[in-house]
């Protein structure tokens, strides 16, 4: 019988609660040397404490589910108000919408948010370069740990549903857009409301840095996934929520393991990172400093994923190569991506992207061998990694452009 580590997240917590006062008296430190009454703070030695003071602060934080905050946006030049209202909410996920005041009808563009150990808002970038030419709704996932257990568990199939019935309830007129792991139960809910010929079947999809099939051009990511068992992971990198949380005893995989992994593939970058921070303060540029605050608030915001569905990942998606092999099964029977015939297909890729190879999302192509030409294109960014295909300049100049002609196109 497989067992999980039963004393990892408790381990965690310990930890945390260890380096506590530390947190209190660096941000007391930084407090002191940056109060106008502080005669240090008129001195190169106050701003040195202040800005050591702040490093050490952001490093022992704990950092809570960011809000979207997104309150405008422009359309033709005009300043719209945004409300982010929720259209439903079920145990694991809630379904937001953007809703613009006084804007004109647009298509409508489901964002299918990656369950990945960051939090929905990571995509805040993709959503505001998008609303001022679509009517955005999103997947923002409930963290794991927040879900007791009698709400039973979640796995990749329960996701898949959980994306057919949003589809559904926006439907027919919806566009779908998924970012990464969500590229594969995206395919595999057009596929299957395809087959069905289900009247709400998206118009188009856009699958973006996702690994529909990793066998192509395999990364670090990938080959990690493949060379352990997933034995491996069960017992290593799955654990039990503590007391202190309303999912006590739930199976999870926690984010903070997840996050702990992805800065070691770029380890030196994080450094670097907070090396500069530390000399922003000093030098008091405010500009690169709040840049440096706003990106790893984010980036160090976790949630945890429930056990299943990551297991299932793991075994499904990176071991097995279930969807491209033709061998997916959902509900019962086999999921059949050349039964897509109603939906377009957008794959966007990263020629940087570590985490998602080159040619892995390109794969869904290949997949949908019945859909038309006409409904179909590839795009490559060059000079992006993973994050640089769905946030940023390139995204915002390159990528958004291709994306609203697409759903454009689809819309006739």
């Amino acid at each position: 019988m497989m067992r999980e580590n039963s004393n990892l997240y408790n381990l965690h917590e310990m930890q945390y609660a260890a380096i506590g006062p530390i947190n209190l008296l660096a941000n007391a430190g930084k407090m002191l040397n940056r109060s106008p009454f502080s005669p240090f703070a008129y001195t190169g030695f106050g701003r040195h404490m202040a800005a050591a003071s702040e490093v050490l602060e952001r490093v022992t934080h704990r950092y809570g589910k960011p809000d979207f905050g997104i309150l405008h946006t422009k359309v033709n030049d005009k300043k719209i108000d945004i409300t982010e209202e929720i259209l439903a909410k079920k145990p694991f996920c809630r379904l937001l919408h953007f809703k613009k005041h006084g804007a004109k009808q647009q298509p409508k563009l489901l964002i299918v948010a990656p369950m990945s150990g960051h939090h929905a808002t990571l995509l805040r970038g993709t959503v505001e370069a998008l609303l001022p030419f679509l009517d955005v709704y999103i997947t923002d996932w409930v963290d794991a740990r927040e879900v007791p257990v009698f709400h039973g568990n979640f796995n990749l199939e329960d996701y898949i549903g959980y994306t057919i019935e949003f589809t559904q309830m926006l439907g027919p007129d919806v566009h779908l857009l998924a970012v990464c792991q969500p590229s594969v139960p995206v395919l595999i809910a057009a596929s299957v409301m395809n087959e069905t010929k289900d009247k709400a079947a998206p118009r188009s999809m856009t699958l973006i840095g996702g690994p529909i099939d990793t066998r192509i051009n395999p990364t670090k990511v990938n080959q990690l996934a493949r060379e352990k068992p997933l034995e491996w992971f069960e017992s290593n990198v799955i654990t039990r929520v503590p007391f202190n949380y309303p999912a006590f005893m739930r199976r999870v995989y926690p984010g903070f393991l997840q996050l702990s992994g992805f800065m070691q593939l770029n380890l030196d970058r994080h450094i670097d990172a907070h090396k500069d921070l530390y000399k922003h303060l000093v030098q008091g540029d405010g500009e690169s400093a709040s840049a440096h605050r706003k990106f790893y608030d984010e980036y160090l915001s976790v949630c945890d994923l429930p056990a299943e569905f990551y297991l299932d990942c793991i075994e499904q998606v990176f071991q097995k190569h279930l969807l491209p092999k033709g061998e997916f099964v959902y509900e019962g029977k086999k999921v059949k991506p050349e039964a897509i015939t109603k939906t377009g297909l957008l794959t966007l890729e990263g020629e940087l992207d570590d985490i998602s190879g080159v040619g892995q999302t390109e794969a869904a192509q290949t997949l949908c061998k019945n859909l038309p030409k006409d409904m179909r294109r590839h795009y490559l960014q060059k000079g992006v990694g993973h994050y640089g295909i769905f946030n940023g300049r390139k995204f915002r100049e390159h990528v958004v452009p291709i994306i609203v002609d697409f759903v454009g196109k689809m819309e006739k």
